[in-house]
């Protein structure tokens, strides 16, 4: 038995996921009814960030540093998703998690040294 107050009706959460799926449905039925069907080599043809290949479906190699830029970027990206709830949980919590904080901050600077020494950071 569920302690008092802590009851769900299920209801709002079954209808919500039977509109959602319905939604889903209808916004594949009204892309495929609305999409043209009409086939051309343009339409075939790769796309590549706006760039049209040299020759037809050719490879293009892209340097490493793009890739290690934005690995970078997603590192630092999801540092800032964990510092937003850190900040609440200081401002109520054990002063403790304020060192935890700083570990982890300089584990993450340690890291953006490490890797302006080895020039991922360098645009050349």
């Amino acid at each position: 038995m569920a302690p008092e107050g802590l009851t769900l009706n299920y209801t709002a959460v079954v209808i919500a996921a039977m509109v959602g799926v319905i939604a889903i449905g209808v916004m594949f039925a009204a892309s495929y009814v609305l999409s043209p069907k009409k086939r051309s080599e343009l339409k075939e043809m790769p796309y590549e960030c706006g760039i049209p290949p040299a020759a037809p479906y050719s490879w293009s190699q892209l340097h490493m540093r793009y890739y290690i830029f934005a690995i970078l970027f997603l590192v630092f990206d999801v540092e800032a998703v964990f510092l937003f709830p850190w900040a609440l949980v200081f401002l109520t919590s054990v002063k403790a998690v304020f060192y935890e904080m700083l570990i982890f901050i300089g584990i993450l600077f340690f890291g953006i040294l490490y890797g302006w020494k080895k020039g991922a950071l360098e645009w050349k």
